[in-house]
């Protein structure tokens, strides 16, 4: 029997689905205040009642103190398309080989990067090097 492995981005992407469905449903419940509750059961109505007071998806967490980033705190996915688009470090990964700290936009936009972090990085040097106005170096 083959088993089907899933991969880092496989399971990024069903934790992100997983965290973004019930954001969605108080959105919609605060778009419509009017509607009725989901349930009729006393937990779920002031559950929804607590969760019509936001209005919007905020994100999970912002962080307390500047972080320092490569590229500037530019995203390296913007990089790549050309780009200088500044993020806030609330998504951020970590090089495991250089412990470089490289700060995205959006959940999507590190998800796509984790595909192929070393291709992305090369390209995102190379077209900070030119933005910046720096010679590239040959490898």
């Amino acid at each position: 029997m083959i088993q089907k492995q899933s991969t880092p981005t496989g399971l990024a992407i069903s934790l992100l689905c997983a965290c973004a469905l019930p954001g969605m449903s108080a959105y919609a419940q605060a778009m419509n205040p009017d509607a009725p509750p989901p349930s009729s059961n006393s937990q779920s109505v002031a559950a929804m009642k607590a969760r019509t007071r936001h209005n919007g998806i905020w994100k999970w967490a912002v962080p307390p103190t500047k972080m320092n980033g490569m590229f500037d705190d530019h995203d390296p996915i913007g990089l790549v398309a050309g780009k200088l688009i500044p993020a806030d470090c609330s998504f951020n990964w970590t090089d495991p080989d250089t412990h470089n700290l490289y700060c995205f936009t959006s959940a999507t936009s590190l998800v796509y990067f984790l595909d192929s972090p070393q291709i992305y990085l090369a390209q995102a040097e190379k077209t900070w090097r030119a933005l910046k106005g720096k010679p590239s170096n040959a490898r």
